[in-house]
């Protein structure tokens, strides 16, 4: 079988020469942004920060709703503005956390296709093989057969 009948081992090689099921993706080399992001989207996303922003919350309201000179006033306008200046800045940041991680997936997915097409071209050159064997044990099995059978009318 020459490699012109089976394109696909070009691939093969390349694949195996890769080892992409032992490589792992570099998240070397992250810049102070990224390190941020991730950061920020990490504690943001968490159920400690949601906890502890409830309880800042209700204490900052309840301060404000029992204290003689409140420094922030219902309709807590103050409050408002530190919450909207919060989501304005968290938002893009954790986007960028999102982008960051949406780039490491694609690798991964990448990363899967490649151990799956070498799968595929694995088996694929198994079964060849095994087809092959096949073809030789029924040759074999064929020519035993013919020199039974002629032995048996060459005898009187």
């Amino acid at each position: 079988m020459s490699t012109d009948a089976f394109p696909e081992r070009e691939t093969l090689k390349r694949l195996r020469r890769r080892k992409p099921a032992r490589s792992t993706i570099p998240l070397k080399g992250l810049t102070l942004g990224e390190r941020v992001a991730d950061l920020v989207a990490a504690i943001t996303g968490s159920w400690t920060f949601i906890v502890a922003q409830t309880v800042l919350l209700c204490l900052w309201i309840a301060i404000n709703a029992m204290s003689g000179k409140p420094w922030d006033p219902y309709p807590f306008i103050l409050l408002n503005l530190a919450l909207s200046f919060q989501a304005a800045y968290a938002a893009p940041i954790i986007m960028m956390a999102q982008n960051r991680q949406a780039v490491i997936d694609r690798r991964r997915a990448e990363q899967d296709y490649d151990v799956n097409l070498k799968a595929e071209l694995e088996i694929e050159l198994l079964h060849q093989k095994m087809d092959l064997m096949r073809e030789q044990e029924i040759k074999r099995l064929t020519e035993l057969v013919e020199d039974l059978a002629r032995s048996r009318k060459e005898q009187p």
